[in-house]
């Protein structure tokens, strides 16, 4: 009866046990997941929040030929100078997201003149489209800025076909005006983006790590200014 008694304490200090560890599995599971969809929430509505305040610039290769990529290549530089060039004086007042879609807008049949009389100096014969619209970007990273994936607004440059790897940066602010390879963002950029963008939203563009790690244990708790 003792040893009857004794085995069955054991059992339920067992099934206890276990009962336990699946609970602690399942409140972990529950939390993690909990803390997983607030960061995706945040980062989906800082996204959308960014959205409206930058206009991209994407250019897509004729193919993925070694020729038809260098052509995308030097389109690029011609557009990015003729921009450069022109838009500063196009725009009187301090330029804004909408006000550089405006002058994109404005100028791209010329645009398109730049790009064809490119194409055309390398010996091609294909023509170019040049649009403003909504394109779906996937997560970039503009040397220490992130920008996460989304729908965003874009001057989009078809080149003949369009059917090889493109190239895009960021147009307004002027990211793409400094460093084509987008590997390095200036101070100049960066203020800009510091300018549309609220205190938290720019913590997650430019310290996205430290801000997961923030939301994801601390959600509404963290600290917003």
């Amino acid at each position: 009866m003792d040893l009857r008694r004794e085995l069955w304490g054991r059992g339920r200090k067992v099934v206890c046990l276990a009962f336990g560890i699946c609970a602690a599995a399942l409140l972990t599971g529950s939390c993690v997941e909990s803390g997983i969809e607030r960061v995706e929430a945040k980062m989906e509505r800082t996204q959308k929040t960014l959205a409206k305040e930058v206009l991209r610039f994407h250019v897509l290769a004729n193919s993925d030929s070694e020729e038809d990529q260098a052509v995308k290549a030097k389109v690029r530089d011609a557009v990015l100078a003729y921009m450069e060039e022109n838009m500063e004086s196009g725009l009187q007042e301090e330029p804004d997201a909408e006000k550089t879609k405006a002058w994109v807008e404005s100028h791209l049949r010329e645009l398109e003149k730049v790009a064809d009389r490119t194409v055309a100096g390398e010996g091609y014969a294909y023509r170019s489209r040049a649009e403003v619209e909504v394109s779906y970007f996937p997560d970039k990273q503009y040397g220490d800025i992130f920008f996460p994936q989304g729908e965003y607004e874009a001057l989009k440059i078809r080149l003949g076909e369009a059917r090889g790897h493109n190239w895009w940066c960021v147009l307004y602010p002027s990211l793409c005006f400094t460093d084509t390879a987008c590997t390095v963002v200036s101070e100049e950029g960066k203020q800009g983006l510091k300018e549309v963008l609220t205190a938290e939203e720019y913590e997650m563009v430019t310290a996205t790590a430290d801000f997961k790690i923030k939301w994801f244990f601390f959600g509404n708790g963290a600290k917003e200014d």
